[in-house]
């Protein structure tokens, strides 16, 4: 029979098999953060049939999870506490750790976001796998003294608000990616009376902009949008976006119409609780139907927490509504 949880624990390039110390695990992952984490809670106890972990930070111990076979998880322990309770709890991060840990000066000029990802990673000798051609060439970049998972975003932030596609660095193993993420649509399906366990639902307008006007570094008007339509039901509400005038009319005029439209939608988040997928993570959509709300739809992952214990397994999930692909 597979086991459930699969720990192995890597001291000086030799692997220790800890499943039978764990009590239990979190795998946790949130847009906007540059690493997947990885929190275990270790038996830490010499008694009867018991061992002690023997982890150190300072020793670069790393580890890799199975759950029932699979790998979902591999990366490098940075944060230990240990009790009276005769436990230890550790932190471990996967390696895009490293793009927010490393400092550089970068500057970029006609460089597509895929292209910055690459360089950057190169640079601080991260392995990456797949990158999505972002295809959108931005026309300037400079960071100086600013971490590598800093210019990342920057870049994919320029490129969504170019093109109105969203892009997610992810690491897989111990590699890279570069994904687009309309195209990492699961089959999955989270249904009331199936395997959902909780939920609850928020919307807000008040970050809702019904006009857009572009500025030039001198204050001159370089195009506006406006949603009258909207404007009819709840007000105005305008904001104002400096921009390098270097743009032509073309260029700005889908510029603005983007930006507007990102602006105008309420804000929604639905959480909710299930039975654990391990699939669904991060970046990834997924078909939420929820009869008491009249919900049937899909939804991107903002936030994930995956909780393992023995044979069970728990997700809880921080959701938006996927409006780039409808339905």
């Amino acid at each position: 029979m597979t086991e459930f949880i699969k720990l192995l624990v890597f001291k000086n390039k030799k692997a220790y098999d800890m499943s039978h110390l764990v009590s239990n695990i979190r795998w946790n992952g949130r847009r906007g953060a540059s690493a997947r984490t990885l929190q275990v809670e270790f038996i830490d106890d010499d008694g009867y049939k018991h061992d002690r972990t023997g982890i150190d930070v300072e020793q670069g111990h790393q580890c890799v999870f199975f759950w029932q076979g699979k790998e979902l998880f591999r990366g490098i322990f940075m944060a230990q506490e240990q009790s009276d309770q005769k436990t230890i709890r550790v932190t471990a991060y996967d390696n895009g750790i490293y793009l927010a840990g490393n400092k550089d000066t970068f500057n970029y000029t006609n460089k597509k976001a895929s292209d910055i990802f690459q360089d950057c990673c190169t640079r601080f000798g991260i392995p990456f796998d797949s990158v999505a051609d972002t295809k959108y060439q931005i026309p300037e970049l400079p960071k100086p003294k600013t971490t590598a998972w800093d210019v990342i975003a920057d870049a994919l932030s320029l490129t969504l608000k170019a093109t109105g596609v969203r892009y997610y660095p992810i690491c897989r193993g111990d590699k890279m990616n570069l994904i687009k993420r309309k195209d990492n649509i699961l089959q999955w399906v989270i249904e009331t009376g199936v395997n959902l366990e909780g939920y609850s639902q928020s919307k807000s307008i008040e970050k809702v902009k019904t006009r857009i006007t572009l500025l030039s570094k001198e204050g001159k008007v370089l195009a506006k949008a406006v949603d009258s339509g909207l404007e009819k039901k709840i007000g105005i509400f305008q904001d104002i976006v400096q921009i390098n005038d270097t743009m032509n009319a073309g260029q700005l005029t889908e510029l603005v119409n983007t930006t507007l439209a990102e602006n105008v939608k309420a804000t929604q988040s639905l959480s909710v609780s299930a039975l654990g997928v391990p699939e669904v993570t991060t970046g990834i959509g997924v078909f939420i139907i929820i009869k008491p709300l009249d919900i049937s739809r899909t939804y991107y992952v903002e936030e994930d927490s995956h909780t393992f214990e023995g044979h069970y397994h728990n997700m809880s999930l921080k959701l938006n509504i996927a409006n780039d692909i409808g339905a």
